[in-house]
C-alpha cells in the first residue's frame, strides 16, 4: 500500500470513529446500525427501559427488561428522583451490570420526555460508576424503522453483586442551589413557555424560573425525527448559553429532574464540561416552602 493510501485510509478511519472522551470505550449515543453489529460483543449489556408489556411484545435479540420506574422513584413528596443508593446498586447487579460493562440504554423513543428518559437513566449509571453506557439514538423506533431483528423472547440476565459508588459530586441539593446562585452556570432545560412563567406545570405551581438561570430546553437537542443534533449544532447551542465556558461550574435542572438530565449527559459526555451538577428535585422541590427565589419573564 502506498504512502497516499496508507493516510487516506486513516483519515476515513478516523471521521469514521466518534469522538467520545478518552475514559469511555463506546459512544455517549450509538446508531441501530453499530448496535446490530456489536449486540453480541463481550461484556456489552442491552438495557430496554420502555414497560414491560412493549418488551414482551418484541425487543432487540438479547436485551434484557428494566423499566423506568426502576431508575426513577417518588419519593419525600418528588417525582423521579434517584433510587436509594443500596437500590440503585442491586437493580444493576441483578441485571448483571459490573464497573466494567458497556450499557446501551433502548428507549420507548416516541416523544421528547421519552428520549429524556432513556437519557436519564444512562445518567443514573454513570452516577454509579459505569462509564461506559451509552443511549440508542432514536430508540426503538429507530431500530424498527432501520428494519433490524425484534424477537419476543425474553433474555435472562446473569446476576451478581455490583460494587460500585453513586457519585454525589454530581447531584445537587436545594441548599446547595441556592447558595451558588450568581456563582455557577444555571441552566433550565424547559421549554421556553414554562421557562418565563406563561405556562405553569402541575408538580410546581408558580410561574417562572431559578432566579438567574438560563434557559436551554431539552427538546431542542433533537431533530423533529427524534434523533440526536449534530456535536457541532449541540455545542453552539449550549456555548450560546453558557458562554462556552467548561470549566465553570454548571448546575442543570428542568421540572422534576428529567429533562435536566439531556444536557447534563450531553454537555459532561459530548462536550467535556468538567463540573457538572444535576438539580434533581428541580423546580418541583424549588417552590416548595420555603420556595427558593423565583425569575419572570426574563426578570431577575
Amino acid at each position: 500500500m502506498t504512502r497516499s493510501r496508507i493516510f487516506c485510509f486513516v483519515i476515513v478511519l478516523f471521521f469514521a470513529i466518534p469522538v467520545v472522551s478518552s475514559t469511555r470505550e463506546i459512544a455517549p449515543f450509538v446508531s441501530a446500525d453499530w448496535l446490530n453489529q456489536n449486540s453480541s460483543a463481550p461484556g456489552l449489556l442491552i438495557v430496554d427501559v420502555r414497560s414491560g408489556s412493549d418488551y414482551r411484545k418484541g425487543h432487540i435479540p438479547g436485551a434484557v427488561s428494566a423499566s423506568l420506574d426502576s431508575w426513577a422513584v417518588n419519593k419525600n413528596k418528588l417525582l423521579r428522583e434517584l433510587p436509594a443508593g443500596r437500590d440503585l446498586l442491586d437493580l444493576m447487579g441483578s441485571l448483571g451490570m459490573k464497573e466494567s460493562s458497556k450499557v446501551v440504554i433502548v428507549g420507548k423513543g416516541v416523544s421528547d420526555f421519552d428520549r429524556a428518559d432513556a437519557i436519564r437513566v444512562a445518567w443514573t449509571i454513570l452516577t454509579a460508576g459505569i462509564k461506559n453506557v451509552s443511549v440508542l439514538d432514536g430508540g426503538f423506533p429507530k431500530w424498527l424503522e432501520d428494519k433490524k431483528t425484534v424477537t419476543a423472547d425474553q433474555a435472562a440476565p446473569a446476576p451478581g453483586e455490583f460494587r460500585g459508588k453513586i457519585d454525589e459530586s454530581a447531584v445537587a441539593s436545594k441548599q446547595y442551589v441556592l447558595s451558588r446562585i450568581g456563582k455557577s452556570i444555571i441552566v433550565d432545560s424547559r421549554t421556553p413557555d414554562v421557562f418565563f412563567g406563561v405556562t405553569i406545570e402541575s408538580f410546581a405551581q408558580k410561574p417562572g424560573h431559578i432566579k438567574e438561570a438560563v434557559n436551554l430546553p431539552a427538546p431542542w437537542a433533537f431533530t423533529k425525527d427524534g434523533i440526536l443534533r449534530s456535536q457541532s449544532e449541540l455545542e453552539n447551542m449550549a456555548n450560546e448559553v453558557t458562554g462556552g465556558n467548561k470549566s465553570k461550574e454548571t448546575i442543570v435542572y428542568c421540572g422534576v429532574g428529567v429533562y435536566a438530565s439531556v444536557w447534563s449527559y450531553v454537555l459532561t459526555e459530548m462536550l467535556g464540561y468538567k463540573d457538572v451538577k444535576l438539580y434533581d428535585g428541580s423546580m418541583q422541590e424549588w417552590v416548595m416552602d420555603p420556595p427558593g427565589p423565583i425569575g419572570i419573564f426574563g426578570w431577575h
